[in-house]
């Protein structure tokens, strides 16, 4: 853990930050004394977490904005906004993600298309508009990827596109807007209990057990290893990091992902 405060007086904006990983990230970052604004597609789903977030830090500043990361203009509003509230960002995270399991040859063109335009276009939607209300120098930008992005998942084309596209994307953005005093990295998370992910990918013991011999570390990771890497992205500890990919999956990349029945995912 992190020392209490390390991100006092920081200003944080979260995409996707109602639920998962990316809540847990919320919640970090709160706890760590950052003033924090998350936005989410449903309006319900801010409240919660608003109300959630507060809880957590009496002191904390906190914003929700119910939006769609598919519509710049909305995206661009709510971070205009919280720079209007909080001053200059300090930390920005992308997270918001489209999940579901289909084979490709069953799978739509507007499927594909709507996976891609969550994830990879809105990924630069919201860092793109988050670039004119960044701290220069000295913010960071946190982009969420997936295993995806580098190994091939069984009905998940869309995915392995759209991520291999936001690894691709926070990387051409380091190289950038390094010299504006920008960093940009990605994490990769491995399977994170709690998470859509995990729950479509091990709905019986079966796959369960497969998922775990796919991890060298045989378990699965938390939102709290995830939420302690963001502060360290975060952090001045390191501030001469950017362009990285960052895998945190218990070394699961290492075994090659893992190799399912498709059988076992649709039936």
């Amino acid at each position: 853990m992190f020392e209490q405060n390390v991100l006092k007086g920081h200003a944080a904006f979260i995409a996707g930050g109602t639920s998962g990983i990316n809540r847990g990230i919320a919640a970090a970052f709160v706890q760590a004394g950052a003033q924090v604004a998350v936005l989410s597609r449903k309006p319900e789903k801010v409240e919660e977490t608003v109300e959630y977030l507060r809880g957590l830090n009496e002191d904390a500043h906190i914003l929700g904005f119910a939006a769609d990361v598919r519509d710049f203009d909305s995206v661009n509003d709510a971070i205009r906004q919280t720079a209007e509230l909080f001053g200059p960002l300090d930390i920005v995270v992308s997270g918001a993600a489209g999940l579901f399991i289909a084979p490709a040859e069953k799978m739509s063109a507007n499927a594909f298309k709507t996976v891609v335009d969550i994830d990879l276009l809105g990924t630069f939607n919201v860092l793109r508009s988050a670039y004119d209300h960044a701290r220069r120098p000295g913010a960071s930008f946190i982009n969420i990827s997936a295993p995806q992005a580098s190994v091939p998942y069984w009905g998940q084309a869309h995915a392995c596109a759209a991520k291999a596209g936001v690894n691709m994307l926070t990387q051409s953005l380091a190289f950038e807007w390094g010299s504006h005093g920008i960093r940009v990295n990605a994490i990769v998370p491995g399977p994170i209990d709690g998470t859509e992910g995990v729950k479509k990918f091990s709905g019986t013991p079966a796959l369960r057990r497969t998922l775990m011999d796919s991890v060298p570390m045989g378990r699965c990771g938390t939102t709290e290893d995830i939420a302690n890497m963001a502060i360290f992205l975060a952090s001045e500890a390191a501030a001469y990091m950017t362009g990285e990919i960052v895998r945190l999956d218990g070394g699961q990349v290492l075994t090659g992902g893992m190799t399912i029945d498709p059988e076992s995912l649709v039936s």
